[in-house]
């Protein structure tokens, strides 16, 4: 399961599942002497091959920057974070393009599809700059699709599809390479509850299925409820988490909202 630790702990029990993710005493700091803000504080978590973790928090609480810094689009400032026994930090330049695509899928809140693509090619597109051969790469598209629900899609360009679609095609894209994490910020933040419900199912559905490695970003109770476990940030830390156990998504969403109860909401500026 998912777990974070106190900066001071020098190690932690892991479950069966391999790490993918290690984050271990990373800080990250803006602006210099004076108007310094310190937006991680020796923040510390592990996560395990298969886990579907969400993290929330206020605004400002540092859960999109400890995003980015493990997507390797922003630096920490010192700590390490480790993805499947790989330093991010000591990643080169010139590899970071091909060090995403090859280990990690990418959902934003903006589904980020190319217009003048066809889903079936926005979905193969990590795979044709990998040069994996098209017969397998016709095979993975269509089991992704399929496994997501857009099979009746795939030949339609992003203007032709509903919000909650384009969604699920960006979702399909992250996901067909196997990546090693999927990393989601915000996944639901432009959809109605008809299709956040959709995207989120599917998400399950390729968790529990695929064996999915999921770290969403999230300001939603209940999106979060569909995750198997919840890392609460405030000022750069964790500062409590849930395990979802064997409850039901129901009652799962009441632990989490009293949670967010006692913090003052995950809305609030701190």
């Amino acid at each position: 399961m998912a777990r974070h630790m106190d900066s001071g702990s020098a190690s932690m029990a892991h479950g069966a599942s391999a790490p993918v993710l290690e984050v271990r005493d990373v800080t990250k700091t803006y602006g210099g002497r004076g108007a310094t803000t310190h937006a991680l504080n020796g923040i510390n978590l592990t996560i395990s091959a298969g886990e579907f973790v969400a993290l929330m928090g206020p605004s400002g609480s540092g859960k999109s920057t400890l995003l980015n810094c493990v997507a390797t689009i922003d630096a920490a400032t010192s700590g390490t974070i480790m993805l499947a026994g790989t330093d991010v930090s000591r990643v080169s330049r010139s590899r970071l393009a091909d060090f995403r695509r090859e280990r990690l899928g990418f959902i934003f809140q903006d589904s980020n599809l190319l217009d003048s693509l066809t889903a079936r090619e926005n979905i193969a597109l990590p795979l044709t700059i990998g040069r994996v051969p098209a017969a397998r790469i016709e095979t993975d598209v269509v089991a992704v699709a399929a496994s997501l629900g857009i099979e009746e899609v795939l030949d339609k360009y992003p203007y032709q599809m509903s919000g909650g679609q384009r969604q699920r095609v960006a979702a399909a894209r992250a996901l067909v390479t196997n990546p090693q994490l999927v990393l989601a910020d915000e996944p639901t933040g432009a959809l109605d509850s008809k299709n956040a419900k959709l995207l989120l199912e599917s998400l399950e559905a390729m968790n529990q299925s695929r064996g999915a490695t999921v770290l969403m970003v999230t300001h939603d109770e209940t999106a979060a409820s569909y995750c198997r476990h919840v890392l609460f940030i405030r000022d750069g830390r964790v500062f409590t988490e849930l395990d979802r156990g064997t409850d039901s998504r129901h009652v799962f969403f009441e632990r989490i909202m009293q949670v967010v109860a006692v913090q003052g909401g995950v809305d609030d500026a701190r």
